[in-house]
């Protein structure tokens, strides 16, 4: 008896987590994207990413994830892989951030990301803090949210949910969106 209580307490939890983080959590749409500059990778390779240098090119999609090579993180990873050059065509980057190292993330940007995209670096949890994506059960790891943001640095998208789901497919829509209302 004490081991279903347990289990209906911890399926509760879970769904109360879920529930939590598609409404507690992210920034506003319309709201200022705050900059950072961070290590990120890149192909197995280091570099320094600035979403300011990235906006000037286009709209950037930053989405966040609780934790390289876990099964959701990797299978949105793929997801957002095989995207890429529809996004890329769209004049968008993308670039996900958890509070891995940047060891892992050589590693993850090149499993997972297949070399297509970029992964950053977010040491201490500062820029999950900036952009309210901290997971508020273990606040040192990234919720899972997608953001797009225009050029102007504004954020034109905000989707939060556990489930790596529909985060591709939701910012793609989003970029496209953007794209149509942009004269060329």
């Amino acid at each position: 008896m004490k081991f279903k209580a347990g289990l209906l307490t911890l399926g509760a939890a879970l769904g109360l987590a879920m529930f939590a983080s598609n409404v507690l959590a992210a920034l506003a749409v319309g709201a200022s994207a705050p900059d950072f500059t961070t290590d990120a990778a890149l192909g197995g390779k280091e570099f320094r990413f600035s979403l300011a240098e990235a906006l000037k090119k286009g709209p950037v999609v930053l989405y966040f994830y609780p934790k390289a090579f876990t099964q959701g993180c990797t299978i949105e990873a793929h997801d957002f892989a095989e995207a890429t050059p529809k996004f890329n065509a769209l004049g968008a980057t993308i670039v996900g951030i958890s509070n891995d190292s940047i060891d892992t993330l050589k590693k993850f940007s090149v499993e997972a990301c297949r070399d297509q995209f970029a992964v950053a670096a977010d040491s201490g949890a500062r820029i999950m803090k900036q952009y309210d994506a901290a997971l508020w059960i273990k606040p040192d790891m990234a919720d899972r949210i997608s953001y797009v943001i225009g050029p102007n640095g504004k954020l034109l998208y905000v989707y939060s949910s556990l489930s790596p789901d529909l985060h591709v497919q939701n910012s793609l829509q989003a970029v496209q969106q953007w794209r149509a209302s942009v004269p060329r």
